[in-house]
């Protein structure tokens, strides 16, 4: 990006100026403060009568929601809460989040998202973020450009077609792009009013949609072919003549269209896909982590790759460079990675080959004479038995297919069997943390997609990491965001993955989790952020000559969920803002 982030004074110091007052500033997310507004702010802003009677702060209003949170008696239902407060006080809802961070991820996003997702129509309330319908593709430029807008520096975008191991949710799967721009502003610091979540509606082919009478997104089968991608570059390319410097996410695309897209603009603007990098960057991460407990370098680990559309790409393409950077060749390193579909080994001449899948395939002499359980297609039990895994990550949305059978012969020939079942949501789990480690008389390296409770071992708790792309992405979007990185390379997602490694536990303990605990998430990403940025400056492609200031400017730049005080800009309205400013003491 070539703009400079201006490097604001530290937040105690600011004040908060806006021409909203009454009812207005009481909704307003960003600006609403509740019962906390002072009595010289209820003076100058007409709250008396809008407002109980009760000077609160910050604190107590996060006790008071807390208490309200606990009494709720489902994910969803504390999902709802969670949004609904987010619609209502933003900087509430983000210090709620950094006070009780490994509780209420899981709510704000994955598992409870999907659910959320799910049932987006029955909880829809508020405007937050923007629809762009296929209905109105002759409107996308209209639509961007309303001035509250001004200050957006990046973007969440998805078609809502593959929503975690959920599938289709047409507009209900706005709330992804939501959770994302949450974490964003929760786990790296990045402001909420730089952050818009966006929904491309372009239909859906879920049937209980298309029946649902309450159903909020465009109630049409998906477009598709030429007139899908005519849609899409006509929204990319309205989003960068509104904002030339744009940081754009990708996520929850179909796997065929996500590798297609990042193919396409990825050498055009800034921007990367989650699903396939972001996941690549936490799986080699986490995978790095695991070898610093088995003392067994990553260029000798036999991997199986259990699902192969563009997350298992991904992460095969990432970690067939970090072989690469470990002195293998090419061909070397894709010969230790053993992918499947849905029908079994991808190997020449296999059903169900996929564009871009061709790099994947094994040849048919790699498995000449391999004692099969039955003959025909080739099972993760058979590559199990004859190539002796010594990791197996599974992003195939398969529920339970990492079987007993198939993790105990894993275990029979490797002390510390790596075994990661990334598929989200917990339903969708290739299997349990605890059956893994009952399986392996709790010798399994144990990352999972979803959390699961700390499972008891030989009378002490093995901590379960979740190998969650939030260690990633956030710090990912404060590097590139404050480096003003132009592109985003793969020597970055690299950068992620290694700094990510670098925090890991085992490095002074073999026995320890995997990864930093989720409630260190916002630590993490000022480190992703850091090698990230510094990698887009070796590169060239950052707007910063160098990295001597780096870690200066991105304490500088995170945004903290505290209250500031307000004034009264009676003049505002002229620059037709979005309805406040801030200003140096």
């Amino acid at each position: 990006m070539s703009e400079e982030i201006p490097e604001s004074k530290k937040q105690s110091h600011a004040v908060i100026q806006t021409r909203l007052s009454g009812y207005e500033l009481l909704l307003n997310p960003r600006l609403n403060k509740g019962t906390a507004f002072t009595e010289e702010e209820r003076d100058a802003f007409a709250l008396h009568g809008l407002l109980p009677p009760h000077l609160g702060t910050l604190e107590d209003q996060r006790e008071r929601r807390k208490k309200a949170f606990d009494q709720l008696p489902s994910a969803f239902a504390k999902y709802s809460f969670m949004r609904e407060l987010q619609d209502n006080t933003e900087t509430l809802f983000y210090s709620l989040i950094a006070h009780h961070t490994e509780e209420l991820l899981p709510i704000v996003y994955t598992p409870a998202v999907g659910e959320g997702c799910q049932r987006f129509s029955e909880i829809w309330r508020r405007p937050r973020g923007l629809f762009i319908s296929y209905p109105n593709k002759d409107r996308i430029e209209q639509i961007l450009s309303d001035p509250r807008f001004d200050d957006v520096r990046c973007i969440v975008v998805s078609d809502g077609e593959r929503i975690l191991g959920l599938g289709d949710q047409g507009a209900g799967g706005m709330g992804i792009p939501i959770g994302k721009m949450a974490l964003y502003t929760a786990l790296a610091g990045i402001p909420p009013e730089h952050c818009l979540p966006i929904l491309l509606d372009v239909g859906t082919d879920n049937q209980a949609l298309l029946d649902d009478p309450i159903y909020v997104g465009w109630q049409h089968n998906r477009i598709r072919g030429q007139e899908y991608d005519d849609f899409v570059e006509a929204f990319v390319a309205a989003v960068q003549k509104r904002w030339p410097h744009i940081l754009l996410q990708w996520e929850d695309f179909a796997g065929v269209n996500a590798a297609i897209l990042l193919r396409r603009y990825r050498d055009r603007l800034c921007t990367f896909n989650d699903d396939i990098q972001g996941t690549a960057a936490v799986t080699t991460g986490t995978l790095l982590a695991a070898i610093n407990a088995t003392g067994i370098p990553l260029r000798e680990q036999t991997i199986a790759m259990f699902g192969s559309g563009s997350a298992g790409i991904g992460i095969v393409d990432l970690l067939v460079a970090a072989m690469k950077e470990e002195g293998l060749t090419d061909a070397q390193a894709h010969a230790r990675i053993y992918c499947f579909n849905r029908y079994g080994l991808l190997i020449e001449g296999c059903q169900g080959i996929r564009p871009g899948q061709e790099p994947l395939l094994r040849k048919k002499e790699d498995v000449a004479g391999w004692r099969l359980a039955a003959p025909g297609v080739i099972s993760l039990f058979d590559v199990v038995r004859n190539a002796k895994l010594t990791a197996l990550v599974g992003v195939s949305a398969q529920a339970g297919s990492f079987t007993e059978e198939i993790v105990r012969e894993m275990a029979s020939h490797t002390e510390r069997p790596i075994i990661f079942p990334l598929s989200n949501p917990t339903s969708k789990a290739e299997a349990t943390a605890a059956d893994l480690l009952r399986w392996t008389d709790g010798r399994a390296l144990v990352g999972s997609g979803s959390p699961f409770a700390p499972v008891e071992v030989d009378g002490r708790m093995v901590r379960i990491s979740q190998v969650n792309n939030s260690f990633i992405f956030p710090g990912m979007a404060l590097g590139i965001l404050v480096s003003r990185a132009r592109r985003v390379t793969d020597a970055m997602i690299m950068a992620a993955a290694r700094a990510l490694a670098a925090l890991s536990p085992t490095r002074t303990d073999k026995n320890a989790a995997l990864l930093p605990p989720i409630g260190d998430a916002r630590k993490v990403s000022l480190v992703v952020a850091e090698a990230v940025g510094k990698q887009a400056i070796a590169d060239g492609v950052s707007g910063l000559a160098d990295a001597s200031m780096l870690r200066e400017r991105l304490v500088a730049y995170v945004w903290e969920p505290e209250y500031l005080p307000y004034e009264r800009n009676a003049l505002a309205w002229i620059r037709k803002d979005a309805g406040s400013t801030r200003k140096g003491s």
